[in-house]
């Protein structure tokens, strides 16, 4: 069915990261560096004085399925790394939660589900979206498409799971219990979103899991050495606008960012707006992360004041009833979605 080619893959995004904080210490790096898509002139000197940093991950629906555009970024993650406390907080967002996509152009505001703001605007948009969801800055962004999962779960020989359901998809079946994957049987795995009775919060558990896989045998001295080879068979999955002097830079003064890694979820509410099924995100779901993710920033806390929380208090009665589905946005969502795209 053409609603499954709209699931797609990130966990590669931050493996590429830390592939670039890592791999760039031998000198084949700055060689693989050549193959990732840098599309920045940014000159921000967080990277070169070691400040914390946030960086929002993306995956687009491309690479798998035929798919050739940009898509939308139906995984979203966002990491602060902070290398004075070597800790490093990270939170799936869920693709169909609502948002203000912001830089849209329009006069009225534009409520719609936060992963079109990737296809609508690029990384640009999808960052000062995620910004302005959880009050924080959101610094630099690293985009991949589908094709790269497979590429990364091979190099390191395949990554060990268990998984407390049965997952089948696109015609591989993984039992419930403990296997051994390999690229194919990874994209699978965490690609399977409607057979599991946890939606797509049970999908980004999955993500996580396979991601720390990787990165844990990673660590090993065989992969690490090998690294460059990696970024470079990946380079033309990745889109970034970290500049390459910046990833030179990164491993040195992020390396130890990744000691402590903890990752979270956003988790809202269903709502059926406009045809098509969404996630609330309650006020202090998004507070409560802001509080985290500044923190990591070495920010101070800040009261959320943006167009989700207003939302929310106009929608009070909603909150209390968690089987009611019924959601207000005061006529900000201008968007229907189609079969093919909810």
């Amino acid at each position: 069915m053409k609603i499954f080619k709209r699931i797609v893959i990130v966990i590669v995004a931050l493996l590429a990261v830390i592939a670039v904080a890592l791999g760039i210490y031998i000198y084949q790096g700055k060689k693989a560096l050549d193959s990732v898509d840098s599309n920045s002139t940014s000159v921000s000197d967080k990277i070169n004085t070691g400040k914390p940093i946030s960086i929002l991950l993306l995956g687009a629906d491309t690479g798998a399925d035929g798919r050739i555009d940009r898509g939308n970024s139906d995984t979203m993650m966002i990491i602060t790394l902070n290398p004075k406390t070597h800790k490093s907080v990270m939170y799936s967002i869920p693709r169909d939660t609502m948002a203000e996509i912001v830089g849209a152009g329009k006069k009225q505001k534009n409520v719609q589900k936060i992963n079109a703001a990737y296809n609508i605007g690029k990384s640009d948009m999808a960052k000062k979206t995620v910004s302005k969801l959880l009050g924080i800055p959101v610094d630099y962004s690293v985009a991949i498409n589908m094709g790269a999962l497979e590429k990364a779960v091979n190099f390191v020989g395949g990554v060990t799971v268990t998984t407390p359901i049965k997952v089948s998809y696109d015609g591989i079946t993984i039992p419930k219990g403990t296997h051994h994957l390999n690229g194919k049987q990874a994209l699978s795995y965490v690609r399977m979103r409607y057979q599991d009775p946890r939606g797509d919060y049970g999908r980004q558990i999955r993500q996580q899991q396979v991601l720390k896989a990787v990165t844990k045998k990673l660590e090993q001295p065989k992969y690490l050495v090998k690294l460059p080879d990696l970024i470079t068979k990946l380079g033309p999955d990745v889109d970034s606008d970290l500049t390459d002097s910046q990833m030179e830079k990164f491993p040195i003064k992020y390396h130890s960012a990744g000691k402590k890694l903890t990752t979270k979820q956003l988790q809202g509410q269903s709502a059926w707006i406009n045809g098509s099924s969404y996630q609330i995100l309650p006020t202090e779901v998004m507070q409560s992360a802001s509080d985290k993710l500044r923190a990591n920033l070495g920010l101070s806390k800040k009261t959320l004041n943006n167009t989700e929380t207003k939302l929310n208090k106009l929608n009070s009665a909603y909150f209390k009833d968690p089987d009611n589905t019924d959601y207000d946005t005061n006529g900000l969502d201008t968007t229907y979605y189609t079969d093919n795209t909810f």
